[in-house]
């Protein structure tokens, strides 16, 4: 199913500058006044730098899926396959690792979009679980997973900076109707 308006397309390595100023910017707008600038700024050059983040672009066991809107690049999900909790290892399971869009056009069914791909692509792939994690504080980010069909099933630390925050995980069971 396709949203009027909204492209999506996978990124490539030759994507990845594109990739990486929107996951920045994105972070920023998402967090940036919940955390200290120093935090901020710990996060975005030491835990994760430019660097790191463009050599994910085009990784084996990555993906990259933009969304555009009138050719301008406004949300990206990744996806990763690695080591699950302990609650889902022994399944086929893929993480989501970032879903967002830029501030500007949150309501504008970017989400959705970018949610609907990212679920047909695991499940297009034998996946069997989609799982994520989401700051503890972001209750309209759990309103939005719950909608999916998501349900909590654990939690872990994340750090910005120094700031130990707690992250729930999401999992969702992907069955032949991905959405």
């Amino acid at each position: 199913m396709e949203t009027p308006g909204i492209v999506i397309r996978s990124a490539e390595a030759a994507d990845a500058d594109l990739v990486v100023d929107l996951a920045r910017r994105t972070f920023i707008e998402s967090f940036g006044e919940y955390n200290t600038p120093e935090n901020m700024d710990i996060f975005l050059h030491e835990q994760n730098t430019v660097e790191r983040q463009k050599a994910e672009v085009g990784a084996e066991g990555r993906d990259f899926l933009l969304a555009y809107v009138d050719g301008e690049a406004v949300g990206y999900v990744s996806l990763r396959v690695g080591e699950p909790p302990r609650e889902l290892r022994g399944e086929k399971a893929i993480e989501i690792v970032q879903l967002y869009s830029e501030k500007k056009m949150i309501g504008k069914g970017i989400g959705p979009a970018l949610m609907r791909a990212a679920v047909e692509l695991a499940a297009s792939r034998g996946f069997d679980w989609i799982w994520l994690g989401v700051w503890e504080h972001n209750h309209r980010a759990q309103a939005f997973y719950r909608k999916w069909g998501f349900e909590r099933f654990g939690e872990h630390v994340f750090f910005v900076g120094l700031d130990a925050q707690t992250d729930w995980w999401m999992r969702k069971r992907l069955s032949q109707d991905p959405v």
